[in-house]
């Protein structure tokens, strides 16, 4: 059964906020960031590029290649994932100068390697939410639902484990360049090896009713017959 597109909406902008709010939490406590962003990170202190606009950057050839994932162009999924890559990193910039002034970033190790995987918890049931949701996404996410629906048979352990590839390699490449590997601690190592598991998690007990309003063609073929 799909979603109303009011329902969809609240689990977009839920997601999104989520999203933003756990991520700016794993950066605050400073134990380790997903892998997209510590490769992020590790290509700015290679080049000496803004980190924004690496991310920003990163986001728009993640939308690119989605594109070749599903095998047609689609413009209003290409342009709202970037669009969302803006608003959710002027809610990080909010969200990371909030906990900092709190003094998250200054608290005892255990307490920040706490706070850093509560992070990644939280923006896994953000990225479950909007995935559901599928109105659109941020492209990184985007990328793992196409991967799980499309490729994979469902399995979100999988696709997750298979979108980390590109950022570890960027960081491998990085290390070469600079002889150092930033952003990666213990709560990297949680991501890792929990983000699938969470979403999956987040999937079955947060908000169960939201459903995965995702398409496949020959559904899309089939809606579309009806309409004729």
């Amino acid at each position: 059964m799909k979603n109303t597109l009011k329902e969809r909406w609240i689990g977009l902008i839920a997601g999104l906020i989520c999203n933003a709010f756990g991520n700016a939490l794993s950066i605050a406590g400073n134990m380790g960031s997903g892998v997209w962003s510590a490769s992020a990170v590790n290509l700015h202190n290679w080049t000496g590029i803004s980190l924004g606009f690496i991310l920003f950057c990163i986001g728009v050839i993640n939308a690119l290649t989605n594109q070749i994932l599903i095998r047609r162009w689609d413009g209003k999924r290409f342009f709202g994932e970037v669009i969302f890559v803006m608003f959710f990193g002027t809610f990080v910039q909010f969200f990371v100068h909030w906990f900092d002034s709190m003094g998250a970033n200054t608290a005892p190790v255990i307490w920040r390697l706490i706070l850093s995987c509560l992070g990644i918890a939280i923006f896994c049931v953000g990225i479950s939410l909007y995935q559901r949701a599928n109105i659109f996404m941020h492209p990184n996410d985007d990328t793992t639902n196409i991967l799980r629906f499309m490729y994979l048979k469902g399995n979100a352990t999988a696709s997750q484990l298979l979108d980390f590839l590109p950022p570890v390699i960027v960081i491998i490449i990085a290390f070469f360049g600079t002889g150092q590997i930033l952003s990666i601690n213990l709560a990297t190592l949680f991501s890792i090896l929990c983000n699938g598991v969470l979403i999956a998690t987040s999937d079955r007990y947060i908000w169960p009713r939201l459903t995965h309003n995702f398409r496949t063609k020959a559904e899309r073929e089939r809606a579309a017959a009806l309409t004729k």
